[in-house]
């Protein structure tokens, strides 16, 4: 039997969801169990009724979301065992990170690995006190079956009230205790090195990246590699970068045919890869492709750049209405799954690559891993593992055109499952990733699509009649939801701060600069230091979570530290340094006590501590500005600031470029580390030799 609020605001034979914007959410609107959604009316109804709250979080691109959604969310019997017994909230983990981030630390606290999907059993007041991920519908995997775990669960809530009371209390505690991380003193400025060394002993040496199956591509810490590299110039960071790269650009985890990295891959060679493909993962990824390419000019880097791009300009633009016009801003993902089966949009059989490509099967089946038998179930997915090396520019020109068919055939295909929605943290790591990669590149394009995004974001996503600069976090089809959490405003700021640099437009700074500040007025930790996830005038969560850990993105505190380093060089306001060093300090103890998690802090204290400036005095009016500029733009360094000025006088009165001028009425570069800089530099090829000499 149903509870009695079951029928209560829905449509004719769907549940609450029906009303909801996430396309997540929307997946489970037809389900048979009378799901809520995060909110007031599930906790009143649980506190009416007095039963426990069932919280199941996931996301519209998970596949094993999906297995339990089938298995066990469209199944009657089930579906009426936890209406009968629990109030049911379905949550988008990527619309509400906040309330994810608690209960992912509540399944840790009881020795469980996290993940999605996330099954939390929470009092009406939303504590929790058990929880797991996956359940299976019978008992399988080692795993206890789900209607065992519901009524199992049910009895000690009705049965043992004090054991569960004891659960409630431990997991505050301990969330509690995670909540308040570590301060400790400043890092030192080999920190970021020692931790990168460390790291390094869990590269495999044969593929890259770390660790065994499965394997992620874990972007921050490969980031780490790479400054640890221009600092110090030992070689084993760099080839970490460059092997795992490489290994990735030409395994099955990268689509050889659209464009674009998938989330992670099941094995240790990088072949098969858990097919949803995130714009968060691509928009880091491509940060280090041009990273590489500059410093290489290898061109895998750059036709994986380009590439991934194309994708993202093709397939991942949100859209203003359902098959409407495109809004400019990028959507979160694609799903692993089309037709309910996981990959089946991109794997083939031999006889359909064929039928595509007839009598130039042969050439493109030998360089792609296509054989009778397959790689995987059967079927093949397409990588060069095994033929990494580049061919003539003849043979690589007949294997673009074999794609470029390949890519017609599989557009027939049902496609898989799009999650349009636009979410502003995700979007921040795209737009700086563009706009770095635009002059790179020499794809001006690119950065037009970045200021469009931007643009987007705030304005569209901004909170109407906010005189603070206030986000929303998610947008989709005209409508704004959940308010901006940390993240939202760290990485667009930093979004803003990467404009700045490639287009020299004021405005970019000052929408960082008020961005920063309303993170300073409602996320701040007045008493401890650091910001919390969540502003101070939320109120829907257990409590305010505060960490520095990056995860699959990297974390808001470490993308914030780096931002307000940047605006202290840029503008010489000591406030920023004195924000910045706080923030670091909130968190260096945990940094001492288990370094591996925070990469994007360790960058950002070392970008406080030395950046590498280039400033290009009469950058606009004077001969050879622009040149000056792009050259500096084309040689990207994680620690590298250029700025424009007139005449040196804008500078702020302690930058040690302040007063410099253009030499005879040509423009000149100063590259200036720490309190001198450079002769001027009125020669691009001097410039670029400069920043060459200038990593450490």
């Amino acid at each position: 039997m149903e509870s009695s609020s079951a029928s209560v605001g829905k449509a004719p034979g769907r549940n609450r969801l029906s009303r909801e914007g996430s396309p997540y959410l929307l997946q489970h609107q037809d389900n048979p169990v009378d799901w809520f959604p995060w909110g007031e009316e599930a906790f009143e109804t649980a506190r009416r009724e007095n039963k426990p709250i069932l919280l199941s979080v996931g996301y519209a691109a998970c596949h094993w979301c999906h297995v339990m959604a089938h298995e066990s969310f469209e199944d009657e019997a089930i579906a009426g065992l936890m209406n009968r017994l629990f109030v049911n909230v379905k949550v988008d983990r990527e619309e509400r990170p906040d309330v994810d981030a608690v209960y992912q630390n509540a399944l840790a606290l009881l020795g469980e690995h996290g993940g999605w999907p996330l099954t939390m059993f929470l009092t009406p007041e939303g504590a929790p006190f058990w929880g797991g991920t996956y359940f299976p519908p019978t008992q399988r995997y080692g795993r206890p079956g789900f209607p065992q775990v519901l009524e199992g669960l049910a009895a000690a809530w009705r049965d043992a009230p004090d054991d569960v009371a004891k659960n409630v209390e431990a997991l505050r505690q301990g969330l509690q205790r995670l909540a308040s991380p570590e301060a400790g003193g400043p890092l030192t400025p080999e920190a970021p090195i020692e931790v990168a060394k460390r790291l390094l002993r869990e590269l495999d040496p044969f593929e890259g990246g770390l660790g065994g199956a499965p394997k992620f591509p874990q972007p921050a810490i490969l980031k780490l590699f790479w400054q640890a590299w221009l600092r110090s110039g030992e070689a084993p960071f760099r080839h970490a970068v460059d092997l795992s790269l490489s290994k990735m650009s030409q395994g099955g985890i990268y689509d050889h045919l659209g464009g674009g990295y998938a989330r992670y891959a099941t094995d240790e060679k990088w072949l098969v890869p858990h097919f949803e493909k995130m714009l968060y993962d691509n928009a880091q990824i491509l940060d280090l492709l041009t990273w590489a390419y500059a410093e290489s000019g290898n061109r895998l880097y750059a036709d994986r750049a380009r590439e991934t791009v194309g994708w993202l300009l093709r397939e991942m633009l949100a859209e203003e209405t359902p098959g409407g016009a495109a809004c400019g801003a990028f959507a979160a993902s694609l799903d692993a799954d089309s037709e309910g089966v996981e990959g089946k949009f991109y794997v083939w059989d031999e006889a359909e690559i064929d039928a595509v490509l007839g009598d130039e099967a042969a050439f493109f089946k030998a360089h792609y891993d296509v054989s009778p038998a397959g790689n995987w179930e059967g079927r093949t997915i397409l990588n060069r593992s095994d033929r990494p090396e580049p061919l003539d520019e003849a043979g690589e020109a007949r294997l673009a055109e074999a794609r470029t068919r390949l890519l017609a055939a599989r557009a027939q295909r049902v496609r898989p499952g799009w999650d349009d929605k636009v979410l502003a943290d995700w979007n921040g790591l795209t737009i700086a990733a563009l706009a770095q990669a635009a002059p790179v590149f020499r794809e001006p394009a690119w950065l037009e699509a970045a200021a469009g995004a931007f643009d987007f974001v705030a304005t569209r996503m901004a909170v109407p009649g906010s005189e603070t600069s206030r986000l929303h976090h998610a947008w989709r089809h005209g409508a704004s939801r959940h308010a901006g959490l940390l993240d939202d405003y760290a990485q667009m700021a930093n979004a803003a701060l990467a404009l700045h640099q490639a287009t020299g437009e004021q405005r970019y700074r000052e929408q960082a600069e008020a961005w920063m500040a309303t993170l300073d007025r409602h996320f701040w930790d007045a008493a401890n230091g650091g910001y919390f996830l969540t502003a101070d005038d939320s109120r829907d969560l257990l409590l305010r979570p505060k960490t520095a850990l990056d995860n699959a993105t990297p974390a808001g505190n470490g993308t914030a530290a780096a931002v307000l380093a940047r605006l202290h060089h840029l503008t010489g306001n000591d406030d920023y340094r004195t924000r910045a060093e706080q923030l670091v300090a909130a968190f260096s103890g945990e940094i001492q006590r288990a370094p591996f998690g925070y990469p994007t802090l360790l960058l950002a204290a070392d970008l406080l501590r030395d950046p590498v400036q280039v400033v290009v005095a009469g950058a606009d009016e004077a001969a050879g500005g622009r040149e000056l500029v792009e050259t500096a733009l084309r040689h990207p360094l994680p620690h590298l600031l250029v700025q424009r000025t007139g005449d040196g006088a804008d500078l702020p009165p302690r930058h040690p470029a302040h007063g410099k001028d253009a030499i005879d009425g040509d423009a000149a570069a100063f590259l200036c580390q720490g309190a001198r800089c450079s002769l001027p530099i009125t020669e691009p090829r001097g410039l670029a030799a400069a920043l060459a000499g200038a990593r450490a």
